[in-house]
């Protein structure tokens, strides 16, 4: 029986962006598609709701409360979720391949790798391709976890995300959910994608000095903390 699934995507100004976006999502399945907004000053919103995305605001800031909103408002016959990102670095046509571990039974979370597979160039800046090699290795290192990227795009069977009880509000959510899969005993696969660069706008993370920090701080400190 074919996946029921939900893509959630976080949004914030992404008014640009995100049209082109919904618009990649629309033949590929998705049984809901929710997007949230997370404090956006622009048309973030009514650009979702025109592509017929379900529109959730989150008020709060953080790329995790935006996914805890998005979490909360699927429909009860979502058996898989998916977690994208709103400017187009993402290929939504690479779905499949990201949901086919787990349709097969072979794996409750599939994540995206970019080290597995390529990267356009102008992507990712140095400072990600550095941040994203350390806390591969910490991951490693401190915990046992062997992954080969942290990237955005992200699937998971809908009881397991349930079981790992997500918390983080910002930054930490892709680390937490890793660190939390593996001490559940989730089965965790990687399946190469492509990653693209984001065709409008300026990355909230990586597009500022005090974004990059603040992220790459707190991923760390998620890795470290209480071990």
């Amino acid at each position: 029986m074919p996946l029921r699934f939900a893509v959630i995507i976080p949004a914030l100004d992404e008014e640009a962006a995100l049209g082109p976006t919904l618009e990649e999502l629309r033949p590929h399945g998705a049984a809901q598609v929710i997007v949230v907004d997370n404090g956006s000053r622009d048309r973030t919103a009514e650009v979702a709701r025109g592509h017929g995305a379900c529109v959730v605001h989150e008020p709060r800031r953080g790329y995790g409360s935006a996914c805890l909103a998005g979490i909360a408002a699927l429909v009860p016959e979502i058996d898989t979720v998916v977690f994208m990102d709103a400017d187009g670095s993402s290929n939504p046509a690479e779905l499949p391949a990201l949901l086919a571990p787990i349709e097969r039974g072979q794996a409750e979370m599939v994540t995206g790798s970019r080290r597995m597979g390529s990267a356009e160039p102008g992507s990712l800046t140095p400072q990600q391709r550095y941040g994203n090699a350390l806390a591969t290795w910490l991951l490693r290192v401190v915990r046992g976890i062997r992954a080969t990227d942290l990237g955005p795009l992200r699937a998971i069977r809908r009881e397991a995300l349930e079981k790992l009880a997500m918390a983080d509000p910002g930054f930490g959510w892709n680390i937490e959910m890793h660190i939390k899969a593996h001490a559940a005993g989730l089965r965790v696969a990687e399946v190469p994608v492509h990653y693209r660069r984001r065709r409008h706008g300026q990355s909230k993370i990586s597009g500022t000095l005090r974004g990059t920090l603040g992220a790459g701080f707190k991923i760390i400190w998620t890795i470290v903390r209480r071990r």
